[in-house]
């Protein structure tokens, strides 16, 4: 029907009607989980050696993304093309690992050819389907069913709500495993090196500055002797770290310290020890806390600069707010390790 100018077509209700169709769809499917999903999950969580996840045209996207989401968790995965499956990929099966294939229907050809073989060469063998009946379903050691769906698809012909059902079971299946092994943010971390999440991930130690990058000079000398003596190689840090007599953190002075002496007209203290015009004991953090905690407190405090030391006070290493801009604080990882060991005494 074509739609005339008296009765335009209001994508923006539309597009809600197909989002919720398939939140509902979703919800439906939840209430439908049965022993079939904890059967899957245990063959999953014992398996030794990795998950061969399988399927054939929109089922095979949601299975890479199903193993990209494994892998990131803590459970190893691999894609298998069905096609190439049958022409030598099938080699790429150990016998420890599980074949987990994803089908609507449960009668895609591509998929049943390979069914005898995968008995032959997986330990065993899982699927997620629509249907019970299937010959799929029957073939399986165990299947998740998630039983009828309507597709948004207007035509009721595009893949929709049932590869959204399909890319929520398996986000749902990889979250179990890893609930069930204990998964830490600690291990999900390693799995993710590079790019924004990988940094806010990453803890301070990778991160800080260190070495003849840091600024460190006595409590003791004066302000003009600190400046003097103190030379630093690579990136400029516009904080000086002061040590007591045994090298532990006494104190922190910054450029905009400096700056507000020659603002005031102090010019006097510069021949005063540096220890009265820092900020004594300044809040710290710790090599092994994570790089999110220390933007959290970079931009809670509104520091340019943040301290390292170690277990006994003594500074390690310099984290400058701009080697980390670009950076929010990673909301909702937790992290159990020490964070802040000292106080600012002088804001408290």
């Amino acid at each position: 029907m074509t739609r005339t100018s008296e009765s335009p077509f209001d994508r923006l209700a539309y597009a809600r009607r197909v989002l919720r169709a398939e939140a509902a769809s979703l919800d439906v499917v939840a209430g439908r989980l049965d022993d079939g999903f904890t059967a899957v999950a245990d063959v999953l969580f014992a398996c030794r050696g990795r998950v061969a996840v399988i399927g054939v045209g929109k089922s095979a996207d949601i299975g890479q993304k199903t193993v990209g989401t494994l892998n990131s968790t803590g459970t190893r995965a691999y894609t298998l093309d069905a096609t190439r499956a049958v022409h030598g990929d099938l080699g790429s099966i150990h016998p420890d690992d599980v074949a987990l294939l994803l089908s609507h229907s449960g009668e895609s050809e591509e998929l049943l050819r390979l069914l005898g073989p995968l008995k032959k060469l997986a330990s065993s063998l899982l699927a997620i389907t629509s249907s019970a009946d299937s010959t799929l379903a029957r073939a399986a050691d165990a299947a998740i069913i998630y039983g009828l769906v309507t597709e948004a698809c207007p035509l009721s012909l595009a893949p929709s709500t049932s590869t959204t059902v399909m890319l929520a079971l398996g986000d749902a299946l990889a979250f179990t495993l890893l609930e069930q092994r204990q998964f830490t943010a600690d291990e999900f971390a390693k799995f993710h090196p590079a790019g924004s999440l990988g940094r806010k991930l990453a803890i301070v130690s990778e991160w800080m500055r260190q070495g003849d990058e840091l600024r460190v000079a006595p409590a003791t000398d004066t302000v003009r002797e600190v400046f003097a003596k103190v030379r630093h190689t690579g990136r400029r840090t516009g904080a000086i770290m002061l040590v007591d007599t045994e090298g532990r953190l006494a104190g922190l002075f910054t450029d905009s310290d400096l700056a507000r002496l020659f603002e005031h007209r102090a010019e006097s203290l510069l021949d005063s020890p540096i220890s009265a015009v820092m900020t004594h004991s300044p809040v710290v953090i710790a090599p092994e806390s994570r790089v999110a905690i220390a933007l959290e407190v970079l931009k809670t405090r509104k520091f340019s600069e943040l301290p390292v030391v170690d277990m006994d006070g003594r500074p390690v290493g310099m984290l400058d707010i701009t080697d980390l801009i670009g950076l929010d604080p990673l909301v909702g990882v937790t992290d159990s390790r020490p964070a802040l060991r000292l106080i600012d005494r002088k804001s408290a």
